[in-house]
C-alpha cells in the first residue's frame, strides 16, 4: 500500500532523519488513510526519537505545546503547525493522565496507545506501514480493539472509554467483546476525569456525521450517566435521532437538542446553566445554549399569527439565538413527521419581523427617554413605563416604529401615562 503524505510533513521527517532521529507519521491521519478516507492535512502527527530540545533546534518556528510530555508544535513549509512528539512509554498510570518517559523505539510508543487502529505508523520515505498490533486487519474487519488487555488499558486513562465510543460510532466499528466489557467496567471512572476532557470528547461526537451511533454506545455502556449526572432518565431512540437531524455545522445546537430531550423542555433554565457551567462552557456558549433551550423543540401555538406574542417571545429569546432555535425546530419537525409546515410558517413570520427590524427592546425604539422629557415628562420610572407601553404598541401593530408617530402616541398618553 501507499499513503499520500503532505509534502510539508515529508520535509519534516526528512530533516529529522538527516539529523539521525528516526521519525514516523502516526495518529488519526494514518488510520484514516489506511481505511481509505484520508483525513485533513492538520491531522498529521509525527513520532520521533528526537527529544523536544533537539526538535526545537532543527526547526525555526516551533511552539512548546507540552515539552514535559515530549510534544513540540512545528510549523511546516505550508504554514500549518504539526505536532512532533518524542517516542514515549508509560511509567505511572492512574486513570486520569499518565506519567511518561521518553523511549528509544517506535514499538514502545505504539504499545502505549489506546486502540489497535490508532497504533499504526507510516514511514513516508520508506513507504512502510508499522502495524505491530493488527490495526489494519481490525479496520478491514470493522472492529475496534484495545491494545493489550482492555481492562488495564482503560484503567490507565478513563478518557480512553470515551475516545473508544467516539471512534466506534464515528468510524462505524463494532467494539470487540473483551474491549466492550472493559469499557462497561471502566465507565464509572469517567467521573474522575476533568470536565474539560469530557466536554472536548462530547463535542467531537456532536460534530460528527451521525452522533447517535456514539451516543447510543454512551447509553449502552453506562457512560451517559457519568457525562450528564444531572439527567436521571435514559435517552430514547427518537431523542438520538433528533440530534442527528440537527445540521452538523452547529454542534452546540445538537447539544441543546440532547438536553431538551434529557432534561425535558420544562426544565428550569438555572438547571441548564448549571450543567453547562459544570462542563466549563464559555459564558457566550452558556448564554447561547440556554437561549436556544428556552425556544423548546417547536414554536408556541399561534406564534405565526399572534404578532404581539411572537415578538414578546423573540425579545425573551434574543435575536442572536434565533438561528440556533430554528435548527432545533426543523430537526424536531423532521423526526416528528407532520409538523414541518407549521414550523416553517412560524419561522417565516419571525424572519419577516427580523427583516423589518421590528424593535425587540426599548433601546431599539425610534424615540428615547429624552424625547419624552422634551414633551414634559419628568425623569423617573414613569418614562420607563411609557417606553414599555410604546414598545408593546409597536408589537401589537397599533403604531409603527416611526419617531413622529411614536411622539404622537406619547402626546396622547400625556406625562401621567394616560390615553
Amino acid at each position: 500500500m501507499r499513503i499520500e503524505v503532505p509534502r510539508a510533513v515529508c520535509e519534516m521527517v526528512e530533516r529529522l532523519e538527516r539529523a539521525g532521529f528516526e521519525t514516523w507519521t502516526v495518529g488519526g491521519a494514518v488510520r484514516d488513510a489506511v481505511r481509505g478516507s484520508p483525513g485533513e492535512r492538520e491531522d498529521w502527527d509525527l513520532a520521533t526519537r528526537a527529544h523536544p530540545r533537539q526538535v526545537r533546534r532543527l526547526f525555526d518556528r516551533t511552539v512548546p505545546l507540552g515539552v514535559e510530555y515530549g510534544t513540540v508544535g512545528v510549523f511546516g513549509s505550508d504554514g500549518i503547525m504539526y505536532e512532533v512528539t518524542t517516542f514515549r512509554h508509560d511509567v505511572i498510570t492512574y486513570g486520569r493522565k499518565a506519567v511518561v518517559a521518553f523511549a528509544d523505539s517506535l514499538q514502545d510508543d505504539l504499545a502505549r496507545r489506546d486502540f489497535t487502529v490508532n497504533a499504526m505508523a507510516w514511514h513516508p520515505g520508506e513507504h512502510m506501514l508499522c502495524d505491530p498490533h493488527g490495526g489494519r486487519n481490525d479496520l478491514e474487519k470493522g472492529v475496534l480493539r484495545a491494545v493489550g488487555i482492555p481492562s488495564e488499558r482503560f484503567r490507565e486513562d478513563y478518557l480512553r472509554v470515551l475516545r473508544g465510543l467516539r471512534f466506534a460510532g464515528t468510524l462505524g466499528l463494532e467494539v470487540e467483546p473483551e474491549t466492550w466489557a472493559g469499557m462497561i467496567e471502566a465507565a464509572p471512572g469517567i467521573s474522575n476525569l476533568s470536565v474539560e476532557r469530557i466536554r472536548e470528547e462530547l463535542m467531537k461526537v456532536l460534530a460528527g456525521p451521525r452522533p447517535s451511533r456514539a451516543l447510543d454506545l454512551y447509553r449502552r455502556c453506562g457512560a451517559m450517566e457519568h457525562v450528564f449526572p444531572e439527567i436521571g432518565r435514559p435517552f430514547a431512540d427518537d431523542a438520538l435521532a433528533a440530534v442527528d437531524a440537527v445540521q452538523r455545522r452547529d454542534p452546540t445546537a445538537r447539544l441543546t437538542m440532547l438536553l431538551l430531550h434529557g432534561l425535558g423542555v420544562a426544565a428550569p433554565l438555572p438547571v441548564v446553566s448549571g450543567l453547562l457551567v459544570r462542563l466549563r462552557f464559555s459564558n457566550d456558549e452558556v448564554e447561547r445554549i440556554r437561549s436556544t433551550f428556552s425556544g423548546g423543540i417547536g414554536p408556541l401555538e399561534g406564534v405565526a399569527d399572534d404578532a404581539a406574542a411572537r415578538r414578546r417571545w423573540m425579545a425573551q429569546t434574543g435575536q442572536a439565538a434565533l438561528r440556533h432555535v430554528f435548527l432545533v425546530w426543523r430537526a424536531a419537525a423532521l423526526v416528528g413527521a407532520g409538523r414541518e409546515a407549521a414550523v416553517e410558517r412560524a419561522i417565516a413570520a419571525i424572519e419577516r419581523d427580523v427583516d423589518q427590524a421590528v424593535p425587540l427592546a426599548i433601546q431599539e425604539l425610534a424615540l428615547a427617554g429624552r424625547d419624552l422629557v422634551a414633551l414634559g415628562w419628568r425623569p423617573g420610572p414613569d418614562i420607563g413605563r411609557a417606553l414599555r407601553r410604546l414598545l408593546e404598541a409597536v408589537w401589537e401593530d397599533a403604531v409603527p416604529n416611526d419617531r413622529e408617530r411614536l411622539i404622537g402616541m406619547a402626546e396622547r398618553m400625556g406625562p401621567t401615562g394616560g390615553t
